[in-house]
């Protein structure tokens, strides 16, 4: 008779990835608040987008995606409009108030399932929220070439509280 063998333990939790993520949402939110208003939307650097711009692309990437990962409802419409640093920051409030509202609604497996999000990226749960939170980085890390380049010293990286 075969031996069956327990599954090996995730090398982190649902609720460690939450925490994790919203560290790096914390920081984000710190360097959106560093740029100053006029520079939000105007300055970049070889001919990359300006931060404002990434900003929005992150907003309307991460709750939707936790939107469509547990209701089956993808919504594409939350607005990418030039908007103050103020609006950004309140809706990066509300966002992460909603991402912890939704986390809890996960189920376990459900982060081992193959899902098509938006109808057109299909992977697997953890896969597209590891890709969430890596271009949120990604585009963080355009801020701080901003912000270093207008003079400005950015968050330290690795004080995510």
């Amino acid at each position: 008779m075969p031996t069956v063998s327990a599954p090996a333990p995730a090398a982190v939790t649902a609720d460690q990835l939450l925490k994790h993520w919203q560290g790096h949402r914390r920081l984000t939110r710190r360097t959106i608040d560093a740029f100053p208003d006029d520079k939000l939307f105007t300055f970049s650097v070889g001919g990359m987008r300006p931060f404002g711009e990434l900003a929005l692309e992150m907003l309307t990437m991460a709750e939707p995606m936790l939107h469509g990962l547990v209701t089956g409802e993808w919504d594409l419409s939350m607005s990418r409009d030039v908007s103050p640093k103020a609006e950004i920051l309140r809706r990066w409030d509300k966002g992460t108030a909603h991402i912890n509202a939704l986390w809890s609604q996960i189920p376990p497996g459900r982060f081992q399932e193959t899902v098509t999000a938006f109808g057109r990226y299909k992977d697997l749960v953890c896969n597209l929220l590891l890709y969430v939170i890596d271009n949120e980085i990604h585009h963080r890390g355009q801020g701080y070439v901003y912000l270093r380049a207008l003079g400005i010293e950015p968050p330290p990286f690795y004080e995510r509280d």
